[in-house]
């Protein structure tokens, strides 16, 4: 896995001169997969961070139970490891809620069906390898942690925003997961009590007032063209055209989501804080609008710089995360 480097010599102290080690290019890859509600892609990524060999595959509309998906997954699973060398392990990113002491799905909003699944358990069965599983915020974190910008970092923050919401926090050069994976729901954080009720049954979390969900049903109630196919990215176009209730719209998303990551920042602190997800494709006009509510929303400490930034696309960075999950596992490396 690793290959010798450049020597570094001793400095004026004396001892014996060190040898850089990195990934060695002929290392096997790491297979990695992301399981969403409505589909699974994988992949092959080198230890280096290339993604290749990819794959995806959505699951039958009429798939009813944990047997059926399994075969789906492991289908998608096959196409990608077929490509090239054997394969070091699998790594998972689910989005959904995550037992990561047995690596079993507690549960997937919108996929009942994959419930309970041991997924690990059953995917070192039919591989014969080592399977980390994990849930998707975390692996986009530690992704970033990797291969991103939490790179070097020893406190930072990644946010997904799109149909759900979560997070994952890197705390003191540690990923924070909670027991058993428990941590990480920032979606499902009260932010108005008498909110909207949210698809957990609860009512007024952060998700029913940021998720692109809300995005579309407020569209529908302001009367704005197609909102059922609306994203950030749409939404800007019908801004920048001076569509009614376009403008008002965008303003009311990014105070939204400002509010649930303004909440982080206080509690936490992480001071750096990277968003994934559907919001990206709003680039830099939807940036500044959350920054802009964010930052009068938080206080500032003297010295404190506090910063919100856009990541790589969602798949690719959960995909390179879910394999890093599995290199940080066979290195036994503590992130």
């Amino acid at each position: 896995m690793l290959a010798e480097g450049e020597v570094i010599p001793p400095n004026e102290t004396g001892g014996k001169p060190a040898t850089k080690l990195w990934f060695s290019k002929d290392a096997r890859p790491i297979c990695a997969v992301l399981l969403l509600h409505d589909r699974v892609s994988a992949c092959l990524v080198s230890l280096e961070g290339e993604v290749y060999a990819q794959s995806a595959v959505y699951f039958p509309k009429n798939v009813a139970n944990a047997a059926d998906a399994f075969r789906v997954i492991s289908t998608c699973i096959e196409k990608a490891v077929a490509f090239g060398k054997p394969i070091l392990g699998i790594g998972v990113a689910v989005a959904g809620m995550i037992n990561t002491e047995t690596g079993t799905i507690v549960t997937v909003g919108l996929a009942p069906f994959l419930d309970g699944f041991p997924l690990e358990t059953e995917l070192n069965r039919r591989f014969g390898v080592t399977v980390c599983v994990d849930q998707d915020t975390r692996a986009l974190l530690v992704g970033d942690r990797w291969f991103g910008q939490g790179r070097g970092r020893r406190n930072f923050a990644s946010v997904y925003i799109g149909e759900t919401l979560g997070g994952a926090l890197y705390l003191d050069g540690h990923l924070y997961r909670g027991p058993a994976g428990a941590g990480g729901e920032i979606g499902h954080t009260t932010v108005d009590i008498k909110g909207r009720m949210c698809q957990c049954g609860r009512r007024g979390c952060w998700e029913t007032i940021a998720s692109s969900k809300w995005l579309r049903t407020e569209a529908k109630v302001r009367r704005l063209p197609r909102p059922l196919s609306l994203d950030v990215s749409r939404l800007l176009t019908l801004a920048d055209k001076d569509v009614p209730g376009a403008r008002d719209l965008i303003r009311d998303y990014a105070f939204n989501i400002a509010v649930g990551l303004a909440n982080l920042q206080q509690f936490m602190a992480p001071n750096f804080i990277v968003i994934h997800g559907d919001i990206v494709r709003g680039g830099g006009p939807i940036l500044r609008l959350i920054q802009e509510s964010f930052h009068d929303l938080v206080f500032h400490r003297p010295g404190d710089d506090i910063a919100l930034v856009f990541g790589d696309g969602e798949c690719l960075a959960a995909l390179r995360g879910a394999a890093s999950l599995l290199l940080s596992e066979l290195l036994n490396f503590v992130i």
